[in-house]
């Protein structure tokens, strides 16, 4: 669905989206901003941007500095993330498979579901060893370039899969970003073949990261599996020969748990410009 559709459509409420797109607006480079700001970074007016700044810090959402004047999100943001961790059937069900998979391997095991183009963490056990990649619960990484991403994409119609990749903007992250098409899609069928898919230094230079497509009760791919370790400690042949299985089981382990019933495709579902065009 086209964002003009959206914004046509009676059930849409203009203002209630104007609204999130400040809470939006916020980042580790931005995480602090006047009205005049706030209204530069949404492009919503700066009389809009003073009413909804002043409703969210009334309500609690927002911090205000007394002297600069600087708006940035308070705690009770927080929960509106948490209330999804709390509500999702993925991250209930499959946390204590990923604690289990946390303990057996000793590296860091995340669990990251689709939205739109993106893969988002939404479940994270980190390892006691020293590790240099931050990745927190929220954060989105592209589906193409990353192990979940491909994960979840290789259990998808090659048409369709391809179609996805399409609609990425393949941005060459590090020197190791695979970028073409046809090597990307060497990679699905490596993933269709083997039950996992890999990733070498692709987003984070050094990062390898092994994963394995998590599916519903109708095969819908819902999800993915992940280990990562530093290629300071492990080779990217060790890594899959020792963890593609361990993801794959876990996978498996999620599924087979039946907490997760039958789910529409996620590519069916995503409004993935929406919300970025609202303001």
């Amino acid at each position: 669905m086209s964002t003009a559709s959206y914004e046509d459509s009676p059930l849409f409420v203009s203002a209630l989206a104007r609204g999130i797109s400040l809470l939006r607006a916020f980042s580790e480079s931005r995480p602090a901003m006047t009205l005049p700001e706030l209204a530069e970074a949404t492009g919503l007016t700066k009389s809009a941007v003073q009413r909804f700044a002043h409703t969210l810090w009334t309500l609690g959402y927002l911090r205000k500095h007394p002297t600069s004047k600087k708006f940035s999100l308070a705690p009770l943001s927080l929960e509106l993330g948490m209330r999804y961790t709390q509500t999702s059937s993925l991250v209930l069900g499959g946390n204590p498979f990923l604690h289990s998979l946390n303990r057996t391997s000793q590296e860091t095991c995340s669990l990251a579901e689709p939205d739109g183009t993106d893969m988002v963490y939404v479940a994270r056990f980190a390892t006691h060893k020293q590790m240099f990649v931050h990745m927190p619960v929220g954060m989105r990484l592209p589906l193409y370039c990353t192990a979940a991403g491909r994960a979840v994409l290789s259990r998808l119609d090659p048409a369709r899969a391809r179609a996805l990749l399409e609609r990425c903007q393949r941005v060459a992250y590090t020197a190791s970003t695979i970028t073409d098409m046809d090597q990307l899609m060497q990679e699905l069928e490596f993933a269709r073949r083997h039950g996992y898919s890999r990733s070498d230094g692709e987003f984070y230079p050094g990062d390898i990261t092994i994963s394995a497509p998590v599916l519903d009760a109708g095969d819908t791919p819902v999800g993915a599996v992940n280990i990562s370790v530093p290629s300071s400690r492990w080779t990217f042949a060790e890594a899959q020969a020792v963890f593609g299985p361990q993801v794959l089981e876990t996978a498996h382990a999620i599924r087979a748990s039946r907490t997760l019933g039958r789910s529409h495709p996620f590519y069916e579902m995503a409004a993935p410009t929406a919300m970025d065009a609202a303001a």
